[in-house]
């Protein structure tokens, strides 16, 4: 007993002995900064890493036979597809810290009169969940962009 208290003691001894070294203590700190300097965008790969998710997120959208129904007619006009998505990433980088406008409709006018349920939106997520999956976002960052975009939610839903 008395060995793994040592133990313990001596662990923390080097433990506390290293963190306050200068070097260490400048390092810890300046990645402190880092972290606190970088906006989500930032995290993200900025609006190119951004657009790439959007286009894999859109082709899982057309491809889920759940939610399909909802952006076929987007889908099927190549100018309205073009817009859809520059409005998505548009909106992604906005709301991640980026240097982006969104432009187009609130949400609530864009999705009047669709019927919307909370399950649709469930697929809509988890569809965006699997496309920052594939693009290896981090849960931290996935989380936060998640978190951004939540609220839109009960502007979107109809009915539940």
């Amino acid at each position: 007993m008395q060995k793994q208290i040592l133990g313990v003691c001596v662990i923390v001894g080097l433990l506390v002995a290293v963190s306050s070294s200068p070097i260490v203590a400048a390092r810890a700190q300046g990645a402190m900064k880092d972290m606190k300097e970088k906006s989500l965008y930032d995290r993200l790969g900025k609006k190119k890493a951004i657009t790439a998710v959007v286009d894999e997120f859109v082709s899982r959208v057309a491809a889920d036979n759940r939610i399909n129904k909802f952006f076929a007619a987007t889908a099927g006009d190549k100018a309205r597809l073009k817009k859809f998505k520059g409005n998505l990433v548009d909106q992604i980088c906005e709301a991640s810290g980026g240097p982006c406008k969104y432009k187009g409709k609130d949400m609530k006018t864009a999705h009047l009169g669709m019927g919307v349920s909370g399950g649709d939106f469930t697929a809509l997520v988890e569809d965006l969940s699997g496309a920052l999956d594939k693009f290896n976002v981090g849960a931290h960052e996935k989380d936060q962009l998640l978190g951004a975009l939540a609220p839109m939610k009960a502007q979107i839903v109809e009915k539940p």
